[in-house]
Order: structure tokens, then sequence, then C-alpha cells
């Protein structure tokens, strides 16, 4: 039977984090996200979130783009228009260009929504198998090696399998190196966030000795034919992460040797049905690949899990526990790693969690409400 969206709420929502995070370009103490209400004409509610960062630093979109973009575009494009499945209610808001993030936020909703109405939960709907994934942590530039230290003995002991440093030129070898010594059996990985140029080559050339899992993204998205030179020069696999925008894309990084590794984020490829056609290209291409996170709240986080539950997702994922970044999160049962795993929601259809909309409420700054019987109403930025 089509599902009709009769009205979707926007809510700006911020969860203040547990540790403050930098990367390469800034640091952070909270997120602000927008997550996605939408209601169909038979009173089904369905959840999304727009896990865009707050600036546009990772990408050319931040928390307000999303916003215009979803209350002035995608959002209205939708409303009152029937859809069997959620890549047709796609093809409703396909006008709009680029977009990924905020797209993902409304397409993770529509998933949501069609689980919900046949019953079934979100990994089942697209073909994961795992039960349980292995989870990593990514852990930021700290202000001393020491206090990295602390941070990495306090996942390891939490049962993590996989630790990810952010670095940056002038915080590469000396933490890699302290921490590999200090932890030398742990499976270690780095992330750039696009941070060097070609001419540093020679940085990430040394980190060639410390057994790592991975370079992630050290150069710029668009700088393809960089990534591929410096993978015919390393021993240590070469992850793509920003680079890795569509199926197109990917298959032109392939075709230069550009990416041993590739990182799937939903957020970034504009949602569940194209973060999946990644994971069937490299799946059949043989390149491994592992889920990466935005920081979700529970909503994405349980969407994310969902995801990696696919049989190609061999590698520990970025979806750790929710109290490794938030005190209070908005969904329950809450996710949690134990052993350094954690389980694919399925005790309900759609993403399989629920949302708690009251400590939505607290948290929220502003709202937004479109709808197919009155006029669009709400705070705009």
């Amino acid at each position: 039977m089509p599902i009709t969206i009769t009205e979707v709420e926007l809510s700006l929502t911020r969860l203040d984090l547990v540790h403050e995070f930098e990367t390469s370009s800034h640091r952070k103490s909270h997120l602000d996200h927008i997550l996605i209400r939408a209601t169909a004409s038979d009173g089904t509610v369905g959840w999304g979130e727009c896990a865009s960062p707050s600036d546009p630093y990772y990408c050319g979109e931040s928390t307000w783009s999303c916003w215009h973009i979803l209350s002035e575009y995608l959002v209205p494009l939708l409303l009152g228009r029937p859809w069997e499945t959620p890549r047709d209610a796609a093809r409703h808001t396909a006008a709009v260009s680029g977009n990924n993030f905020a797209r993902a936020g409304l397409e993770m909703a529509c998933w949501d929504l069609y689980g919900k109405t046949r019953g079934a939960p979100l990994a089942d709907l697209l073909g994961g198998t795992a039960e349980r994934i292995a989870a990593g942590v990514s852990l930021g530039i700290e202000p001393t090696v020491d206090q990295l230290l602390e941070q990495v003995s306090r996942h390891v002991g939490d049962g993590y399998r996989r630790v990810k440093l952010k670095i940056r030129p002038g915080w590469d070898i000396e933490p890699v190196r302290a921490v590999r010594a200090a932890f030398p059996g742990i499976a270690l990985q780095v992330d750039a966030n696009t941070a060097y140029i070609p001419g540093q080559s020679d940085l990430l050339t040394a980190l060639d000795g410390f057994g790592l899992l991975m370079i992630e993204q050290p150069y710029a998205e668009d700088d393809l034919l960089s990534h591929a030179e410096l993978a015919a020069r390393l021993d240590t696999a070469v992850c793509l992460d920003e680079s890795i925008t569509s199926v197109p894309v990917l298959r032109t990084a392939l075709r230069l040797g550009a990416a041993d590794v590739v990182n799937i984020k939903v957020s970034r490829l504009g949602g569940l049905h194209p973060a999946k056609a990644v994971h069937d290209v490299c799946a059949e291409a043989g390149v491994p690949v592992w889920c990466g996170g935005m920081h979700e709240f529970g909503i994405g986080r349980a969407a994310n899990l969902a995801l990696a539950a696919l049989p190609g997702f061999t590698l520990p994922s970025d979806v750790s526990g929710s109290d490794k970044y938030y005190r209070r999160d908005i969904v329950s049962p809450p996710i949690r790693a134990v052993d350094g795993l954690v389980e694919v929601p399925r005790a309900l259809p759609g993403i399989g969690v629920t949302v708690e909309e009251h400590v939505v409420a607290e948290h929220t700054l502003r709202t937004w409400t479109g709808a197919v019987d009155r006029t669009n109403e709400g705070s705009r930025p």
C-alpha cells in the first residue's frame, strides 16, 4: 500500500558531548542535529536524523544549509505525494541537486515509516544478516599525548576492538608512536580528514611502520590521483571517506587504485539506499568496507547499525555505544557496546528503537512544521 506523508516536523536538537572532540579542522563540545518526524496519512510516525556538521568544515553542508534545504525544498516536494518504497520517495525530491546530508535525514524517516508499515526491522529490509557489529572508537586530537593515552586506555578497557586516531601535520608521528608502544596489540588506524597536501607525503610514509589498519582520507576529497599515488607507495592501506560521495566517484577511485578500503557513511552518500549501493559495488570488487559515523544521536546510530549488518562490512565500525558521546541519548533502549560489540536493533519494526519525544523536546532549540493541510509554520533560521 502506498505511503503518503502529510506532516513533517524538524527539530534542531542539541546534545552535549561527554568529552570534547577535536579533528584536524575544529573542536566541539556539543552537537546540533536536525531530527525529522514524518507522519503518514494513517498516523504512523517515522524518524530520521540529519547529522550534518554545524559548520562547513567536513563538507560544504552545515546545520543551517540543511535546515533551509529541508524546509524550503525537500519536505515540500515530498508532502502529500504517495510512494511505495523509500527509493520511490527519493525520486520525488530528485530535482534538488546535492545536499546529501539533508537528503539522508529525510530518506531515513521514509525507511522508518516503510519498516513500520510492513512490520519489518530496517536491517532485514536492507538485507543485513549480522546480529552484532564489532565497534571501534574514534578519538580526537588531545592537548597532550599523555591525555590521548588515557583516552585510549579507557576505551580499550571497555572492550572496543579498534581505535582510530585523528591526525594532522604536527600531530601524527609522535601520538601514533606513543599509542602503538603502549598498546602493541590493538587494531589501530588514523584519520586525517583531508589535512595533508601531496607535498607532505613523507609524513604519511613515516606512518607505514606502525602496523596500522589504514590511513584515512589524507588529501583533499577531489584529489583522487594523489591518493592513488600514495596508495602505490605505502604498505598501509589507504581508505577514502570524504571523497566517496556517489557510486560513479567510487568507480573512478577504484579504477585509479585510490582506495584500498572505503568508509561508508549514510549521511555523506545521501541516504541508506545509495550507501547500500556503494557497499554492493565494493563487495563485487573485493574492496573491504566499514561503517563510519557523524557522532549520530540514537536515531542515526540505529540506522547505521542496520546498514553495518550487511555482509560486506568486515571491518570494525565507528558505531560505538551512545554513552561514549552523550550522557543521555534520545532513544530507548539505549545503544550500548558490550565487549566491543553493538547489537543490531531488531526488536521493533523500522529503525528498531523508540524515540523519547519528551527528551527530544527538552533539548530542542527550534522547530519547523510543514503539512499538506496548512501553511508551513514555525521557526526559521
